[in-house]
């Protein structure tokens, strides 16, 4: 017995979905061309004497081309020339425009249909571009479980270009056998140069973050690497010899808990010392149930610039509560105006959300409550890239 063939449902193509005129996932884009098709006739009816505007049917496949596929402008495009021509023969009490209306209208569908061509082909190379955009980011930003580490963290990045959806801000975690370590950082300037030493920089810290026991030895990795990267820029010529980046490295001990017959055992865990490294960076707020306070650090040059000065790199311990969670920023927070130029409050921001109550120290919470804010106050228009990340030991380290 010959066994049915399953239906398989057929999804829309990319330029399918990106179409404006959709309702439950169906596509009304004939709708409006469709309306003046009808349209046109019956004003043209409706006029007397010599004014026609029948030849206004060209409207018809002109407004096909800007919201429709080639195959239904050009469908829209015959409708019209086939509506004109029994228009055109049916009003007796109207005069008859004749051939050189019907060429217009002719004409103007097959311009039409050239131009609907071209605007889905620009609409597939923007989505091919935006493909290697995402696939770019998930490579640079990789997805970060849940729970890496020991640690409970959330992250949002936000790039101030829509379109290219990436810019120079990086982060990641690196777990080791010496601890766990936490980078991020702001590349400056924009563009592909600036990703490119954001990427250079994640490499190494991957390596060396898992690899190098001492902190101290991972931030002059990262040093040295960007030193390189910026001479190798200057050496071949390109506008790089200045480049720099600011970041915050953060060096957390091994976080396991010993099981019991009774359950883990946090004995011992009330609090943890954390290794502190600034280069340059916007200084992490730490956020507890009791207030919000910046983090006193040494602050140290950006990476990259240790030729202007002997570079030694200096780790702060910070003693880290239970309930204490790190929120680290770029300046695409700190820096965020409004309409009038006002900067964002992030610190009294934070002050009046923990009145309304102690839950915005969860990691998750806290990142989408700074996102909103600084939306809010910008109006929704980001001047820079835009990294909020939070961090803290997990109540059941693994």
């Amino acid at each position: 017995m010959r066994m049915p063939r399953p239906r398989v449902r057929r999804e829309p193509d990319p330029v399918e979905r990106q179409q404006p005129l959709r309702i439950r996932g169906h596509g009304i884009a004939w709708l409006p061309p469709l309306v003046v098709l009808l349209a046109v006739p019956v004003v043209d009816w409706s006029t007397d004497g010599d004014f026609r505007v029948l030849s206004w049917l060209v409207l018809v496949p002109g407004t096909a081309a800007a919201v429709c596929r080639v195959w239904t402008t050009a469908l829209f495009a015959l409708l019209a020339m086939l509506l004109y021509v029994v228009g055109d023969h049916s009003w007796g009490n109207q005069d008859r425009t004749g051939l050189p209306d019907f060429v217009l209208v002719a004409v103007g569908g097959v311009l039409s249909v050239l131009a609907c061509a071209v605007r889905l082909r620009g609409q597939e190379r923007m989505l091919h571009m935006r493909a290697v955009v995402d696939t770019t980011r998930r490579i640079l930003l990789r997805q970060l479980p849940p729970d890496v580490g020991g640690l409970d963290h959330a992250e949002i990045y936000l790039a101030a270009d829509s379109e290219a959806r990436v810019g120079g801000d990086f982060y990641d975690i690196q777990p080791s056998p010496h601890g766990t370590r936490v980078l991020i950082g702001d590349v400056q300037g924009k563009g592909l140069a600036a990703v490119e030493a954001a990427s250079v920089l994640l490499g190494t810290f991957r390596e060396a973050a898992y690899h190098e026991p001492d902190p101290g030895t991972v931030a002059e990795r990262l040093e040295t690497r960007m030193v390189r990267h910026v001479r190798y820029c200057a050496h071949v010529g390109r506008d790089d010899a200045e480049r720099f980046a600011t970041a915050v490295l953060l060096d957390f001990p091994q976080l396991r808990s010993a099981r019991t017959d009774r359950g883990p055992d946090t004995t011992g865990l009330d609090e943890v010392t954390v290794g502190v490294v600034n280069f340059g960076h916007e200084p992490p707020f730490l956020v507890s149930p009791d207030g919000v306070r910046p983090l006193p650090l040494w602050d140290g040059l950006p990476l990259g610039l240790s030729e202007l000065a002997p570079h030694v790199s200096r780790t702060t311990a910070v003693r880290l509560a239970a309930d204490e969670t790190l929120l680290l920023v770029t300046d695409g927070v700190t820096e965020a105006r409004d309409g009038g130029g006002v900067f964002f409050p992030l610190r009294e921001y934070l002050v009046r959300a923990l009145a309304a109550g102690p839950s915005v120290t969860d990691p998750a919470t806290l990142v989408r409550l700074v996102r909103d804010g600084v939306l809010d106050h910008t109006g929704g228009h980001l001047d820079d890239d835009t990294t909020i990340f939070a961090v803290r030991r997990a109540r059941n380290p693994k």
